[in-house]
């Protein structure tokens, strides 16, 4: 058996786990820590079962081969693993490697974890959710009950101290075997497609000399594929073999990109070669420094992986197998600017996941309290309760519910858990779970791109109650066709997520005990169901035929072209995602709903109100009684009440301060009093004009008891706002400014008050003679200035000072005015009486 670094280390931590039960080892990838911890806590005798906790499929299923050939036996007996759809193992099996989902959900169905002796977190650097999920439950289950299990935390890179202390556990490390490796990073960034650089890196490599095999990083399987061709000609060229290496692939596939070969290979992989798996022969790294990072769809929840630059530490991980054997090479395609201004480990996904499932699944079990080694946000989790509150899952003491529990026993996400036990409520549990799966994969559609045109547009495609009824119908189509991949791609779906789904169906088939006796051809039923999953993403139509959408909650949306649901007035975004550059929420997967659905299902978030509505046209108050979810109208009618008193008081309040107070009063009445009481004010101390505060507050007060402008104009509301400076006032105001004032002609002349001005009037010339001295008001202490007119109302003059006109002026202008109008009289000594003037007689 092949020496490994680790295996000096062996005795020690055998020895150390005999006396202390907790243990975090660190070692380099390659030192043989996933494989030779197992086999040797197994020859120490450990009692129980070891399970080997894995972050990927792919590497439980390899590290168990390796260790059950060292021990020169079949997978499935001393050694098993356990994966998602794949259960390798038997009674007999004593170290059992699994992903961690599978340990997660046995600590949550058996929280004593009865015939295990010991667990190995492998790979814990990569924080992902569930691991640490695994580590809670593990310490919490240590500290109560299980003190003798034997609990070892493996990281290849993350800093020992902080695990080592959240679990009062010492730290062991393993020196690696390392060589040289020597990196290159490009001049410049290289805008060609991926898979074409990959092609000129693996050729590079061929022309100077290459005698081994490269291991190049893509970020997923697509991309993977497009190398391949990429790379046809080259390997060709230089007699290359290209295999390739990801999680989808069958396992003899697998084993075959990762043994030796009679030529030199070019393995093409995602990142689970980056730390978990050994691959002997690699001499040289081409890394494209880019991975699927495991996140959420903001909209459902529900897990995805989104292409992203990996991290420093992954960089140098990728590095780092081109050097288990001797000197190597590595060509990273992309700048060391580029390296130098990324992360130096990737954010754990505690902190940037959806919580959900994980509360619910840790509510349901009682373990509500675990303690974490890194707590999660305090937002993710106040999100968590309340999406479960809304779909029912947790009372609001934050206990479970019965359909909580129910949830509970399947292991996704509890939106779709939720689609699940309806459905079995009402019958359909075999297509909810072929619709449970396809939320949970991509679309199997290859292409969903559809015009969104109504008929009377020239377009007359077909219109869907529900995108995810489309894919069932296809889904259905492609199993009576047994999955044939040529009558899969005759139907337009991809091949590859088509089986996904399939495997995720049977699971949740098992998982929920399905049968065909329960489904039964109800459409309704099953969009009911889904509908029991997204109480938040229900939506209306804003105009008929409209793509534009009124969401729960006041968000507005846009029905995507992909989507096929045109008609439909109301329907639930099943799926949707931000447009960029703040356009709003595109809604991709849509399925028809009825309003009377949502009174079923959620009674409890249906609002019945008597509401007041403005009538702009009519211009008056309206009562409208509502039926509302979540804010959107399911119905409404006039009310066959009065409505509230109060509730249309401030309903026509509101109206008539937007009109503004001077609608509600003779046409510039009001300005005109509001302009004398504030002259009144400057003469008089004890008289307060009022303020725009005192205008505003009349007219609310006005409206109590009326519910129409035309009532208020009626109201008298300069009276009223008279009455509110109070009577002693209002006459201080009357005799202080008067309104108008009587001239000695026998006419009398409006005055004009302007802010930061005297008072002025304006007349007729003729209208002061007999009047030596200018006319006063505020008790004779303010002059008013006056306008002089010609009888043609021009003015001929301005003044306060009438006795100094008389006297200076008047004589020159009469001589003009008495030609321009002769017919008029001008006296000599306008101070005295004169007969009205001649236009008035002619008049």
């Amino acid at each position: 058996m092949l020496t490994l670094p680790i295996d000096s280390l062996l005795p020690d931590i055998v020895a150390s786990l005999a006396t202390r039960p907790r243990l975090v080892l660190e070692a380099p990838p390659g030192a043989g820590k996933t494989t030779r911890v197992p086999r040797a806590l197994l020859d120490a005798g450990i009692e129980g079962e070891i399970v080997v906790l894995e972050p990927r499929r792919l590497a439980a299923r390899m590290a168990a081969t390796r260790v059950a050939d060292e021990l020169g036996e079949k997978i499935g007996g001393t050694v098993g693993y356990q994966v998602r759809f794949e259960d390798v193992s038997s009674a007999r099996t004593r170290i059992r490697f699994v992903t961690e989902g599978v340990l997660t959900r046995k600590l949550l169905g058996d929280p004593e974890l009865r015939g295990v002796g010991a667990v190995l977190l492998d790979e814990f650097h990569e924080r992902h959710l569930q691991g640490d999920v695994a580590l809670a439950l593990l310490h919490r289950l240590a500290e109560r009950t299980r003190k003798e299990l034997r609990l070892v935390v493996m990281s290849a890179t993350l800093a020992t101290a902080p695990i080592a202390e959240f679990l009062g556990a010492p730290t062991l490390r393993a020196e690696g075997r390392r060589f040289d490796v020597a990196i290159e990073h490009l001049a410049a960034t290289d805008d060609r497609p991926l898979a074409s650089q990959v092609a000129s890196a693996v050729r590079r490599l061929a022309a100077e000399g290459l005698d081994g095999d490269v291991l190049v990083f893509l970020p997923g399987a697509g991309e993977i594929r497009k190398a391949t061709e990429s790379c046809a000609a080259v390997a060709e060229a230089h007699d290359l073999m290209i295999v390739t290496l990801h999680g989808d692939l069958a396992p003899a596939d697998q084993d075959r990109a990762v043994r030796r070969a009679d030529k030199r290979k070019v393995i093409l992989s995602t990142n689970v070669a980056e730390s978990s798996v050994t691959i002997d022969g690699v001499v040289a790294v081409v890394d494209g420094g880019l991975a699927r990072i495991a996140s959420h769809a903001a909209w459902s929840g529900l897990p995805r992986l989104d292409v992203q630059k990996i991290s420093r530490a992954s960089a140098t991980q990728r590095a780092g197998r081109a050097g288990r054997t001797r000197p190597g090479r590595c060509l990273r395609l992309y700048t060391k600017s580029d390296f130098d201004t990324r992360p130096e480990h990737e954010t754990p996904e505690i902190r940037r996941a959806d919580l959900t499932q994980t509360m619910l699944e840790l509510r349901a079990s009682g373990a509500g309290d675990v303690v974490w080694f890194e707590a999660p946000p305090e937002s993710s989790l106040i999100a968590a309760t309340q999406l479960l509150t809304q779909l029912g899952a947790l009372e609001a003491s934050g206990e479970p519910t019965a359909i909580g529990r129910e949830m509970a026993r399947v292991a996704v996400h509890p939106r779709q858990a939720r689609i699940l036990v309806e459905a079995k409520r009402r019958g359909v549990l075999v297509d909810a779970c072929v619709v449970a799966a396809l939320l949970a994969e991509r679309d199997i559609r290859l292409s969903t791109k559809t015009r969104f045109d109504g008929p009377a547009r020239g377009h007359h495609g077909a219109t869907e109650r529900s995108d995810l009824v489309a894919m069932l119908d296809a889904f259905r189509e492609a199993s009576r066709s047994r999955f044939a991949a040529h009558a899969m791609r005759a139907i337009g779906l991809d091949v590859g997520t088509t089986m996904a789904v399939e495997r995720a169906r049977a699971q949740l088939a098992r998982a929920t005990r399905a049968s065909d006796d329960d489904s039964y051809d109800d459409e309704p039923a099953l969009l009911q169901s889904v509908l029991a999953g997204y109480p938040d993403r229900v939506a209306r139509r804003l105009r008929p035929g409209a793509r534009a959408l009124a969401l729960a909650g006041g968000m507005k949306a846009e029905l995507s072209e992909t989507s096929a649901v045109r008609d439909a007035p109301w329907i639930v975004a099943v799926d949707a995602e931000d447009r960029p550059g703040g356009r709003g929420v595109a809604v991709r997967v849509a399925s028809a709903i009825e309003p009377e659905w949502l009174i079923d299902l959620f009674p409890e978030r249906i609002a019945e109100t008597s509401d007041v509505t403005w009538n702009a046209g009519a211009e008056r108050v309206e009562a409208i009684e509502r039926m509302t979810y979540e804010g959107l109208a399911l119905d409404e009618s006039p009310s066959k009440g009065a409505g509230s008193s109060a509730a249309i008081a401030r309903c026509l309040a509101d109206a008539a301060i937007a009109r503004g107070a001077r609608a509600f009063a003779p046409d510039g009445a009001l300005d005109r009093w509001l302009a004398r009481a504030r002259f009144a004010a400057t003469i008089d101390a004890e008289i307060a004009a009022p303020s725009d505060e005192d205008v505003r507050a009349t007219l609310t007060e006005m409206c109590d008891g009326r519910r129409s402008f035309a009532e208020l104009r009626d109201a008298g509301f300069l009276d009223l706002l008279k009455a509110r400076v109070g009577h002693a006032r209002a006459a201080s105001i009357e005799r202080l400014a008067p309104e108008r004032i009587d001239l000695l002609g026998g006419r009398n002349a409006t005055i004009g008050y302007d802010d930061g001005k005297p008072p002025w009037i304006e007349t007729y010339l003729q209208d002061f003679f007999g009047m030596s001295q200018t006319p006063r008001i505020g008790n004779g202490r303010v002059a008013l200035v006056v306008h002089l007119w010609a009888p043609n109302k021009r003015a001929v003059q301005v003044t306060s000072d009438l006795a100094g006109f008389w006297e200076r002026h008047y004589p020159a202008i009469r001589k003009e005015l008495m030609r321009k109008y002769p017919r008029h009289n001008w006296p000599e000594d306008p101070t005295k009486p004169a007969p009205r003037f001649a236009r008035e007689r002619k008049s």
